[in-house]
């Protein structure tokens, strides 16, 4: 048997996907049977639970890089994910709910 090392590399979400709606402002189509989802509410328990994890030394020392690196790009991952949450809702608020500018 040969092993190969496939990795897959994830891409910063666009604001539509970010609010979870096409571009024409419509829920998003989803496939027959697609069955599970990944929620950013999971990807921030999975954070969580690794930093549980290694506090408790659930990693061996070798592990422990790779660990981190991992841990590292997710919270990257989710602080663009609030800030580009943050800039949807900025832009959808009224006019009369955004703040003065100042002069």
């Amino acid at each position: 048997m040969t092993d190969t090392n496939q990795t897959k590399t994830a891409t910063t979400p666009t604001p539509e996907q970010v609010v979870g709606k096409d571009g024409a402002g419509a829920a998003p189509k989803t496939q027959a049977g697609a069955g599970a989802e990944l929620t950013v509410q999971d990807l921030n328990v999975i954070k969580q639970i690794m930093d549980v994890a290694s506090q408790r030394g659930a990693f061996k020392a070798n592990e422990m890089a790779m660990v981190g690196a991992t841990y590292n790009k997710l919270e990257a991952f989710l602080k663009i994910v609030e800030q580009s949450q943050k800039d949807a809702n900025q832009a959808k608020a009224p006019e009369g709910d955004k703040p003065a500018e100042a002069k």
